[in-house]
């Protein structure tokens, strides 16, 4: 099969190449100027070699006859496109403009359901983001040596709710809370800032909730996290982290669950039901 890739900033575009082209797909790549990292270059001219084309944010009819010259028919969106760059950023072409003067919300989901819809129009179809990457999707239950006690339980479940309600407005993913109390919600800044924040504001004993939107579309912001989260918990003096299990993408794999055990943080997949 012929496939797309379109790559934001962080490792996922990075695991996406190599799963997919280790189940014998032919990709081409569709770099972002502003989000890739520079070194998928040289890890897409490996045997076998993947085409790569580098794009800039809003040049959305240039991306599609990219792919359609490749002959491609399913794509993957894989790896952050800040948000604040999503809006700030953009210089659109006409396809790209075409996509904002429809959107009804300039929020995230409206406007990369938008460029979905339109890359459909064109006889491309996206993929789910984790389609070649199952493994590393969250399990469920407590996935580290050590188990959130009957207070750090309290805590995420008084941060269920609200961080379900936040991600259903599309507001963020991820809440802070401690002791019953909200600390910190994320907006545009991204997981790392809500936490280092929430270390800033409450100190030690702050509980992490990272949860997946009602009905979340896989084929897009999907939530992830690395060694990065664990690293900026233990920073912050954080102590429980919560993902939504088979739906947040651990983008480090075993790695996580070593950096937490280290760290003595506990880290919980929740069982998610279907609505």
């Amino acid at each position: 099969m012929k496939l797309g890739l379109i790559a934001g900033n962080g490792r996922f575009p990075f695991l996406v190449l190599d799963a997919a082209r280790g189940a014998g797909h032919d990709v081409t790549v569709i770099a972002l100027k502003e989000e890739t990292f520079p070194d998928l270059a040289d890890v897409a001219a490996r045997p076998p070699a993947a085409a790569m084309h580098w794009i800039s944010l809003g040049q959305l009819g240039t991306c599609i006859s990219l792919l359609k010259d490749a002959g491609v028919t399913q794509a993957v969106m894989a790896g952050q496109v800040k948000h604040t760059k999503l809006f700030a950023d953009i210089v659109p072409d006409m396809t790209f403009l075409g996509v904002l003067m429809r959107l009804k919300a300039k929020n995230t989901d409206a406007l990369i359901s938008g460029v979905a819809d339109v890359l459909r129009d064109h006889g491309i179809d996206l993929l789910d983001s984790t389609a070649f990457l199952a493994p590393l999707l969250a399990r469920d239950g407590v996935l580290t040596r050590r188990s959130p006690d009957q207070a750090q339980r309290a805590d995420l479940e008084f941060g269920y709710r609200l961080a379900d309600t936040i991600a259903g407005l599309d507001i963020g993913q991820t809440i802070a809370v401690k002791s019953a109390a909200v600390v910190a919600i994320e907006a545009m800044e991204g997981t790392d800032a809500v936490i280092a924040r929430a270390g800033q504001l409450a100190g030690p004993g702050v509980r992490i909730v990272k949860v997946a939107k009602p009905n979340q579309d896989m084929r897009f912001d999907v939530p992830v996290i690395g060694v990065s989260t664990i690293a900026a918990m233990q920073a912050a003096g954080a102590d429980t982290l919560s993902i939504d299990a088979g739906k947040t993408l651990m983008i480090d794999g075993d790695a996580i669950i070593k950096a937490a055990d280290e760290a003595g943080i506990c880290i919980l997949g929740r069982r998610v039901i279907a609505d």
